[in-house]
């Protein structure tokens, strides 16, 4: 649980950074910032990779790239549920995506994610 917590912490640096440098991405409150975190979580967890395995083929066709729009268009879902996210246009989501994703990556890095620096238990 708190891997989960500290992931939509991470996420909501992302969202923030995204924010503040792509325009199209509007932010409210901290609330909505961290409610929006929290709901991206869910909907890469659940929706994701439904999406995913119906678009294998366009995945395929485009090595991978398609992915970008799949992130995207996760990005715009959160945004059409929440009233204090805004997110115009799938350029932006895209952009969005690419910033959050590349925040994600990083953070899971340094908490232990994926052969991060965080100390292990015994």
């Amino acid at each position: 649980m708190i891997g989960f917590v500290l992931r939509a912490l991470i996420a909501a640096c992302g969202l923030w950074i995204a924010a503040r440098i792509v325009p199209g991405i509007h932010v409210l409150s901290w609330e909505s910032l961290l409610a929006a975190a929290f709901l991206l979580g869910i909907v890469n967890a659940i929706v994701r990779p439904i999406l995913i395995l119906l678009t294998l083929p366009f995945t395929i066709i485009t090595l991978g790239l398609f992915l970008l729009v799949i992130n995207g268009l996760m990005l715009e879902l959160v945004a059409l549920f929440l009233h204090g996210f805004q997110v115009h246009g799938i350029v932006a989501a895209i952009l969005g995506s690419i910033v959050v994703g590349l925040t994600g990556w990083v953070g899971s890095w340094f908490i232990g994610g994926h052969g991060g620096l965080a100390v292990r238990r015994r």
